[in-house]
């Protein structure tokens, strides 16, 4: 597997902020704990390589809104961001050494953040930053490989997958508050602990799920049911940022 990530900007204390009041972002700190996260995607076996560093851009650390992944095609988004586009292109260049590239044109907009993809079927938050447009430009991209792609109301967070991800082969951990867990019948549904509303965000890769040290209570639960081993990371600083563990990474196996 191929983890694509990008270097913590300088400029990071300048981010788009929609939930969060802005608080001050130790940079050091931040690329630390950044490094300590790519340390855990090269442990779970990810061959991680980094994306040309963009201090011009804000956000770019969080590199996942740029891309929606599949194994038979890429699909680069258009972020509803209008200060994030210009962190398409890089991104578009690198994945098209791996696959076929798709894009989301306008007036569609997308963020990978919105995008849950489990086996064959593919949620798509509804979210100020994702509209019904680019939910449906993406379903018909995805429909000839066989995959399903529906929409999924979000309220109260950034993205969808800051309210509900994958925590193991067959199990999801979501914040019932953001999103309705009856929408994802078949699935194990772990909430996240009252106190720790951001748990919901993880990154499962197969043997290994990721997750935030911060959320101990919520952790604790998943390490009970899933079947994955949970690598726990230090990422503070960037979730002062409104950025979680699936985030600053794109993942693809490479084939």
């Amino acid at each position: 597997m191929i983890g694509y990530t990008r270097a913590v900007p300088s400029t990071i204390i300048r981010c788009e902020l929609t939930h969060l009041a802005r608080e001050p972002i130790d940079l050091g700190l931040a690329q630390a704990q950044h490094q300590q996260y790519e340390n855990a995607l090269r442990a779970a076996g990810v061959d991680v390589e980094r994306l040309p560093a963009r201090d011009d851009l804000p956000d770019s650390v969080f590199v996942e809104d740029t891309a929606v992944v599949v194994d038979e095609i890429a699909v680069v988004t258009r972020p509803g961001s209008l200060a994030r586009r210009d962190e398409v292109e890089s991104v578009r260049d690198a994945l098209a050494k791996h696959r076929t590239i798709a894009s989301i044109e306008a007036p569609a907009t997308l963020d990978g953040g919105d995008v849950l993809v489990l086996g064959r079927d593919v949620l798509v938050g509804l979210t100020p930053r994702s509209n019904l447009s680019g939910m449906q430009q993406l379903r018909a991209l995805l429909i000839p490989f066989g995959y399903s792609v529906r929409a999924v109301p979000v309220r109260g967070c950034l993205h969808l997958k800051s309210a509900v991800t994958r925590a193991g082969a067959q199990v999801l951990v979501a914040n019932p508050s953001w999103v309705d867990p009856a929408l994802m019948p078949g699935w194990e549904v772990v909430p996240v602990d009252s106190r720790e509303p951001f748990a919901g965000n993880v990154l499962w890769l197969g043997g290994t799920t990721i997750v935030a040290e911060a959320f101990p209570r919520t952790n604790a639960a998943l390490a009970r049911v899933t079947d994955s081993e949970l690598a726990a990371v230090p990422a503070g600083e960037l979730a002062k940022a409104e950025g979680g563990v699936t985030c600053c990474s794109i993942l693809l196996r490479n084939s």
